[in-house]
Formats: C-alpha cells, structure tokens, sequence
C-alpha cells in the first residue's frame, strides 16, 4: 500500500463524496461534469485535497479523493459547492431556468471513508455510475 506523508504523519485517507442537484435536477452533462471537476481540483489544491476519481449521472457526481488528516472537509465542501454553484449558474445561464431558488447543489451530501473497501474496488464502482 502507497502512504502519503507530511512533516509529523503518514497516512492513507480515501474518501468517497456523492453531491446531489437541487431538487434532482437532471442537469449535468459533460460540459458541466468537466467545469465543476476542473473548480473541485483547483479549489482542493489549498485544502490538500487531490481528485482521484470522478463521474457524474444527470443528477449528481461522485467523487473519490484523498485528503491530509488536519484537512477541514465539510469547510472544503461547503466551499466547493458554494464556489461551483455560483460560477456553473454565471457560466451556464440556461441552469439557472431549471432550478427554483439560487443553489445548484442539494443542501445535503454523503461522504463516505473507503477505508473498508479496497480503493480499486471503489473505483470500478464510480467508474459504472453515469448516464443509464
């Protein structure tokens, strides 16, 4: 197994984060997909965060992502998709007909740690997730 490491720690944190839109939206295609993948790699590069593995359904993504262990992850979150919605709705005024109020991303997420399955597994898992 590869471990990350910094100054006073070696670690292995796998996480996997599922966003949903608001309301269920059926929204997302892979213009959107690769806009807000492209905010949630820059934006995790200040909270430590790198993007292992992405995949979206009309709805919602699924994201696999490593973090350090003093990264903030529900400031991370709530910063991604504070900064996602606001720059996908600006982005992509036609969004904006499809949602009811100003948020894009439903109030609630999942975050999940990976560490009971194997990381390939988890992988091959959000890799079949997408357009059915």
């Amino acid at each position: 197994m590869k471990l990350d490491s910094n100054n006073h720690s070696v670690f292995s944190m796998y996480y996997h984060l599922v966003l949903v839109v608001k309301y269920r939206r059926k929204v997302i295609n892979n213009t959107i997909s690769d806009y807000a993948k492209e905010k949630f790699v820059s934006l995790g590069e200040k909270y430590n965060i790198t993007l292992v593995e992405w995949n979206y359904d009309r709805d919602h993504i699924h994201i696999l992502f490593k973090a350090h262990p003093n990264t903030e992850l529900s400031k991370f979150i709530n910063a991604y998709k504070s900064a996602s919605s606001r720059l996908i709705k600006k982005d992509f005024p036609p969004i904006r007909k499809r949602l009811w109020k100003e948020m894009f991303w439903s109030r609630s997420f999942c975050l999940l740690t990976t560490g009971g399955s194997p990381i390939e597994v988890v992988k091959k898992y959000i890799e079949s997730q997408g357009m059915k």
